[in-house]
């Protein structure tokens, strides 16, 4: 048996947030069914360029793999009939819709407790599904502006920067997994499921942590540092070498202390200057100096060899296509392949999540409502007829 061989997942998900989400459950053996709206051609994710072909596209494929499709209309009559059918036979009800669309479809708790009583609804949005903001859309950009990360990302005489990837939706997407398997526990347990408010605000708010701590008790006020450096700790940030950039880490004393003497300055580790976090903080502009003045005299693969033998944390700034071919990502199996009948092989990244020894395997994402007749059929004994009418309702 696979981790979540036993959960089945109604996903009325689409782009990026819900389906990264639930793509690590899918991964782990749960069997995620996407209800696909038909009148919107499905989740608007199979029409992200470059890399999209008809209904497919990488970008779907990226966030869709091991899982299932129907295409269904719940808003419909007939639509809802089979939704609440599936209801009463599955664990998780998983949306990322508006703050006020769950209530509009009635695919919350109290909405669907009458056919299963321990079904768990899970609502990832970008306000949730209360407040001031619950009925407006939110997007990860826009809420990386409003939590204050863009605020503090780039170099202070730089404007204000978003992250190279979308952070605030993937977060939200394994905060809602989380969510969901906490919720799925109690309703086992309990015999009682629940609603996940969750949102994309929250999430991203909530990940300010300390800087928010230090700021909310004390008069410290974030702001943007050079070279991607800590907020507090020094040296801790990237550094230019002969050829390239370079990450140098020492967010304990005893890295500093092997830091000083693996560069030739041993002495820098009791300098009355250096000797502490809290005098090197203070200090932090001459010794960035010092260090920058260091490391530019060498290339980066001296540096990296030196502090690794020396067990200082560091790495290379990596372009995208030199951390995918890194001999860790293939040690790990961080990339895998799935087959596609259009795009032939498909390459992308694994999750990192990581259950037991057993390795998951890989499908592709599903075509549009390829899934039907298993779902309809299989899972729930619809008879040949009504299989046909709902799959073919213009035949």
């Amino acid at each position: 048996m696979r981790p979540l061989q036993d959960v089945r997942i109604l996903a009325i998900e689409q782009y990026g947030a819900g389906p990264f989400g639930s793509v690590h459950l899918a991964d782990l053996g749960a069997e995620v069914i996407k209800i696909e709206d038909p009148s919107s051609g499905g989740d608007v994710g199979r029409y992200v360029v470059p890399g999209q072909h008809g209904e497919d596209s990488l970008f779907f494929e990226t966030f869709n793999r091991n899982k299932l499709s129907l295409s269904l209309d719940i808003s419909s009559r007939e639509g809802r009939a089979v939704f609440e059918d599936l209801v009463e036979v599955s664990d998780i009800v998983h949306s990322n819709l508006r703050g006020d669309v769950p209530a509009a479809l009635r695919i919350r708790y109290d909405d669907l407790k009458h056919r299963n009583p321990a079904i768990v609804c899970s609502s990832l949005s970008g306000f949730g599904m209360t407040g001031p903001r619950s009925a407006e859309p939110g997007y990860d950009y826009v809420l990386q502006g409003m939590a204050g990360w863009m605020d503090l990302t780039g170099e202070p005489d730089g404007p204000p920067t978003k992250s190279g990837l979308s952070m605030v939706d993937y977060s939200g997407g394994l905060v809602a997994t989380v969510s969901m398997l906490a919720a799925l526990h109690a309703a086992r347990r309990d015999g009682v499921g629940s609603d996940c408010d969750i949102s994309l605000y929250d999430t991203a708010v909530g990940m300010l942590t300390y800087p928010a701590a230090w700021m909310l008790n004390s008069d410290f006020i974030p702001h943007r540092t050079r070279s991607s450096a800590h907020p507090s700790l020094v040296p801790f940030q990237a550094f230019p070498t002969a050829d390239r950039w370079i990450v140098v880490a020492c967010p304990k004393e005893k890295f500093w202390r092997r830091l000083a003497a693996a560069i030739g300055q041993p002495e820098w580790a009791t300098d009355a200057r250096y000797v502490d976090f809290d005098a090197r903080r203070t200090n932090s502009a001459s010794l960035i100096d010092s260090l920058t003045a260091v490391f530019s005299a060498r290339g980066s693969k001296h540096w990296l060899e030196l502090l690794r033998e020396a067990r200082v944390p560091c790495g290379p700034v990596n372009s995208v296509a030199e951390a995918l071919s890194d001999p860790q990502a293939e040690v790990r199996g961080m990339i895998v392949e799935t087959q596609h009948p259009y795009f032939g092989r498909i390459r992308q990244v694994a999750s990192p999540v990581r259950v037991g020894n057993e390795r998951p395997t890989y499908r592709r994402a599903p075509r549009r409502n390829e899934d039907a007749e298993y779902v309809l059929r299989e899972i729930h004994g619809y008879d040949a007829d009504r299989v046909a009418r709902l799959t073919h309702p213009g035949d």
